[in-house]
């Protein structure tokens, strides 16, 4: 059982920067994959980024160069560094977790808007 607790969504300008995190507790397994989806209004879910372990990354085409995602020393935290901001960004972004089994945890979702 993983719980997920994402963080640091909210308003910003096009062009700015927000910081995301994501912390995974309970039965955590030394091998896994994290990242961030994003799903906006009448759309389906799509990937933005995940990471396999430490340095094995995968990004969607949109958000390659602007968007950096990345894990604490002990593994339990996942940050998505979002830059150069449009628009298209906007949506609730959600926290993925999968360790030794097929099914995936989700966090609750944390909403970035990228307005003027």
């Amino acid at each position: 059982q993983v719980q997920l607790v994402e963080s640091g969504g909210g308003l910003v300008q096009p062009g700015g920067s927000l910081r995301l995190s994501c912390t995974a507790s309970g039965s955590i397994s030394s091998i896994n994959t994290m990242g961030w989806y994003r799903q906006s209004p009448g759309k389906e879910r799509e990937l933005v980024a995940t990471i396999f372990n430490v340095v094995l990354t995968n990004y969607a085409d949109s958000v390659k160069g602007r968007f950096t995602i990345s894990r604490d020393n002990a593994r339990n935290t996942v940050y998505l560094q979002m830059n150069l901001l449009k628009p298209d960004d906007t949506a609730v972004y959600y926290c993925y977790y999968r360790g030794r089994g097929l099914d995936p945890n989700w966090g609750q979702g944390t909403q970035v808007t990228v307005s003027s």
